[in-house]
């Protein structure tokens, strides 16, 4: 089996500038990912799919393959995350002339992650043969209790309901976050053009630590998991 491995990394950042790059607990913010895509070693190629010649750079110092820079159109910030992952792919397939059959995602912004959870994923991934395999915590806050959507009428309810309103958060049906961490598709799903996100699909999920549904995006978020990493708490 071949497995094709993405990081997808782009220059611009409006939260934090240059973040894929920035400095964490000593290494580029990208580098912990790689280093734990070289750490489960099962990937044919790890390829980093960026717009910036600087973050192919860093990329190719820690283990990734940058064979191709990714078009203007999928380096904005609006840019979907899909048409990024089927562009990696076809790319890496035409240029190194090989087929691959299943394509793990790691994203750079969501480094709490253990080897075991890729393949956790993957192992599941392989079982099961769903389209996409996504990684999840458990969700804090339940749409069935106190999650709210406003109305037309600028009234607000609870997002979902239940026939017996509940009482207690525990007794609602369970609910996850996707934690923006490990993603594994099936090829056939990522490479029709009609599909446009995941959840479209028939997804399966892999529960991971509720630490790993920490997510980098400000300056607070850095110093966050740096004080998480220095008590010992998560390691990256």
């Amino acid at each position: 089996m071949n497995i094709l491995l993405t990081v997808a990394a782009r220059g611009g950042s409006i939260g934090v500038k240059n973040k894929n790059i920035r400095k964490l607990c000593g290494m580029p913010l990208i580098a912990h990912t790689l280093e734990q895509a070289k750490r489960w070693g099962k990937a044919s190629r790890i390829i980093c799919s960026t717009d910036s010649l600087q973050i192919a750079e860093i990329a190719r110092t820690y283990g990734a393959e940058t064979p191709f820079v990714r078009p203007e159109s999928m380096a904005t910030d609006t840019a979907g995350k899909i048409d990024v992952i089927r562009h990696a792919w076809l790319e890496t397939e035409r240029i190194f002339k090989e087929n691959y059959d299943v394509l793990i995602d790691l994203d750079v912004t969501a480094p709490i992650r253990k080897v075991e959870d890729i393949e956790g994923a993957f192992q599941l991934f392989l079982d099961k043969k769903p389209d996409c395999v996504v990684s999840v915590v458990p969700a804090r806050r339940s749409p069935y209790f106190n999650m709210l959507e406003e109305q037309v009428d600028g009234s607000f309810s609870l997002l979902k309901k239940l026939s017996q309103p509940l009482l207690r958060r525990q007794d609602a049906p369970k609910v996850y976050d996707m934690n923006a961490s490990i993603y594994v598709h099936n090829k056939r799903f990522i490479l029709n053009q009609n599909t446009k996100s995941i959840v479209q699909g028939r997804i399966l999920i892999w529960v991971m630590d509720q630490k790993s549904a920490f997510d980098i995006d400000s300056e607070d978020d850095f110093l966050f998991v740096e004080y998480l990493v220095s008590k010992g708490l998560v390691k990256l």
